[in-house]
């Protein structure tokens, strides 16, 4: 199908059944959570492999903490912005309706949920969950800081760190077992669940759309190509072209708060 602008996407959009949607970092971006590759990313400024490994939390479980509190703290503090609005709406609006969608997230700052959208798919976890290394138990866990120990930590810079924290100043589960982020790390693999409900949902839609995301991140990066062999329309709402442009249905460049609400508001109709 040939989409020539915003009104062939739209009218391509009314006429779908299944919709699937893939977020990244740049959806969250616009709320003020940093994101990772880009210009003035968490990866620019720290390693990876010292704060977001299994290996890094082996070595050092305080620092690994420390790291995630300073994220949990500036993720407190920001709001859903209007492109998480939009899609909450309009996915209101579509399951009233009687049809399906699925919001597939790379992201893990909760501001889709906050911003009222039901069917979350979280590829990589979410910073506002606890996972306990002994029981295995996921709970929900708003505490700023996590443990007193915590407080005015602030950001875990190694050139001026002066700070460490030991196994007396981490979280506990009631079992007695050590709580750890339920994030997913490098090295670590996805929950089959959550990726097999996410290759189904791309799989089986009519329309996907992949907003705010690099396109490089496997194996969400993979959702992009299978939607469109399965024969779906697939847009792409970035600022920037990204690995997966030229083989997008159409591109639609700018920020998501700025672009989702224009191509979703109102519909179905």
């Amino acid at each position: 199908m040939a989409i020539h602008g915003v009104e062939d996407f739209r009218r391509a959009l009314g006429a779908a059944r299944r919709v699937t949607v893939l977020s990244g970092a740049g959806v969250s971006a616009e709320s003020g959570v940093p994101t990772f590759r880009g210009a003035g990313g968490m990866w620019r400024r720290w390693s990876a492999t010292d704060l977001a490994t299994p290996a890094a939390w082996a070595r050092d479980p305080g620092l690994v903490w420390e790291f995630y509190d300073y994220r949990r703290q500036r993720m407190a503090e920001v709001r859903p912005n209007r492109a998480h609005i939009a899609l909450a709406e309009f996915e209101a609006r579509w399951t009233a309706a009687g049809r399906d969608f699925t919001l597939v997230t790379q992201n893990v700052d909760g501001l889709h949920e906050a911003a009222g959208s039901v069917a979350v798919t979280r590829l990589h976890g979410s910073i506002w969950h606890v996972r306990c290394v002994s029981c295995g138990q996921v709970t929900p866990n708003r505490d700023v800081p996590i443990t007193p120990a915590f407080a005015g930590a602030g950001s875990p810079d190694p050139a001026t760190k002066t700070r460490w924290f030991g196994p007396g100043d981490l979280p506990f589960c009631k079992c007695g077992g050590l709580l750890r982020p339920h994030i997913v790390w490098f090295g670590e693999s996805l929950d089959a669940q959550d990726i097999g409900n996410a290759v189904a949902a791309a799989s089986r839609c009519d329309v996907f759309i992949a907003v705010g995301t690099s396109a490089v991140v496997y194996p969400a990066a993979g959702l992009i190509p299978r939607a469109r062999a399965a024969g779906a329309v697939v847009c792409e709402v970035n600022p920037e072209p990204t690995p997966a442009t030229p083989d997008v249905t159409v591109h639609f460049s700018g920020p998501a708060g700025e672009v989702l609400p224009g191509l979703l508001d109102g519909l179905p109709g």
